[in-house]
């Protein structure tokens, strides 16, 4: 139901991970990214800091889609430990992005 890859969301992890050295990069890859692959990131820190749960990911990206005013990268950049919450909300989802994160060092 993600309209993102676990490789893009690694890599966005890994970003948040080294973010004083790598927030241009993570706004250059966030620029790449299609709506619907930025309204899956936010639904899926959404589910990692717990504003929602995993069973309503179809409302997460719903709402992430109908309030989507703030470039997704100001967001995530304004949201404290946007990488955590990531990690969280694929565990929360019985994904994981370890294996695509160690491919990317």
């Amino acid at each position: 139901m993600l309209e993102i890859s676990l490789p893009k969301i690694a890599q966005v992890i890994l970003y948040g991970h080294e973010l004083a050295r790598a927030e241009p990069e993570l706004r250059g890859f966030l620029d790449s990214l299609n709506e619907e692959e930025l309204q899956s990131l936010v639904a899926v820190m959404w589910i990692g800091r717990e504003s929602f749960a995993a069973e309503d990911l179809p409302e997460a990206l719903r709402v992430a889609q109908e309030e989507a005013r703030t470039p997704t990268a100001d967001y995530l950049l304004g949201t404290p430990h946007f990488a955590d919450h990531l990690e969280a909300g694929l565990e929360a989802l019985g994904l994981s992005a370890a294996e695509d994160e160690n491919a990317l060092l």
